[in-house]
């Protein structure tokens, strides 16, 4: 694989940032994931890190260097950071649970799965085209989908599932989509999409490389949102053919390539921040207990 990949957060005008990023590979596959703990609910970011935390101790247990199987990994990857939360507040006698979106995508054999449940997004952008955009769990995107305008409202952007709450949560989960050189692929907070319209992504994303077009997008957003900025969060990846050069003084010096890495090396960008925090020693009972879950409602639907 060879890539290039920029991450940036932004505060914006919240007291505190909740939005939390990261991606992890191997030789022959990688995860980017993307979290935004939910203000109005305790410990956003406990929520968001748990999520990310719990994506890269799966990651790394099954990429031996691939994933098996990138759906079921996704769904499951999915159900054991909702179970990590709940975990975390229990253990502390919490009277509400943290919570968080995330989104997810994990490449292998050059092709691209996803899965997310909330309303952080995930664009694929290909000559300068939007050729995927996932479809927000909100009252407002329902709303779009049966073809009705929604007035700005109280409820316009509320969604209906997030990892942490009292109910199994809700995720789509999509690909395989093959990849071409010069793909762009966009993780973002609601902090992005909804100052900056989906138009101006795909133009800024075309017109430079993720690590000139991700501070640009960031930029606009807290600019246009103003001082009531949400936090703004972006994790771009440029996919490139392997064996593509470069122009200039050190054309290997912005992309990232894995085929010379062994079958057991694993590389993150996703560490603990604090004791607080939950490790990396997950819980292998509610692992399993997740994978058991995601097995059942598999074995529901092809009786259906």
């Amino acid at each position: 694989m060879k890539f290039s990949v920029f991450q940036l957060s932004r505060q914006g005008g919240r007291e505190k940032n909740e939005d939390r990023m990261g991606y992890c590979y191997t030789r022959e596959a990688g995860l980017l994931i993307l979290a935004d703990g939910m203000g109005g609910h305790p410990q956003g970011e406990v929520a968001a890190q748990t999520a990310l935390q719990t994506f890269s101790a799966l990651f790394q247990r099954e990429a031996r260097p691939k994933v098996p199987d990138p759906a079921a990994f996704l769904a499951s990857a999915v159900m054991t950071a909702h179970h990590q939360i709940i975990r975390y507040a229990n253990k502390r006698g919490m009277l509400e649970t943290p919570r968080t979106t995330v989104v997810a995508g994990l490449i292998q054999a050059e092709r691209l799965y996803w899965v997310h449940c909330g309303d952080s997004r995930l664009y694929v952008i290909r000559d300068g085209h939007l050729l995927v955009r996932t479809r927000d769990h909100s009252y407002l995107e329902a709303q779009h989908s049966i073809g009705l305008t929604i007035p700005n409202s109280a409820n316009r952007n509320v969604l209906f599932t997030c990892l942490g709450s009292t109910v199994r949560p809700m995720f789509d989960t999509a690909g395989p989509l093959p990849l071409t050189p010069g793909d762009k692929i966009l993780l973002c907070s609601d902090g992005l999409w909804d100052s900056v319209s989906d138009d101006d992504i795909v133009r800024v994303l075309s017109d430079a490389p993720v690590e000139d077009a991700a501070p640009e997008l960031v930029a606009m957003a807290l600019d246009h949102a103003g001082p009531s900025s949400d936090n703004v969060t972006v994790l771009a990846l440029d996919w490139k053919n392997p064996d593509e050069t470069v122009p200039g003084p050190d054309p290997t010096s912005r992309f990232t390539e894995t085929h010379a890495m062994a079958d057991n090396v694993f590389a993150s960008s996703i560490q603990p921040e604090s004791d607080n925090l939950p490790s990396d020693e997950f819980d292998e009972d509610a692992i399993e207990r997740s994978i058991a879950e995601i097995n059942q409602a598999i074995a529901r639907t092809a009786k259906r």
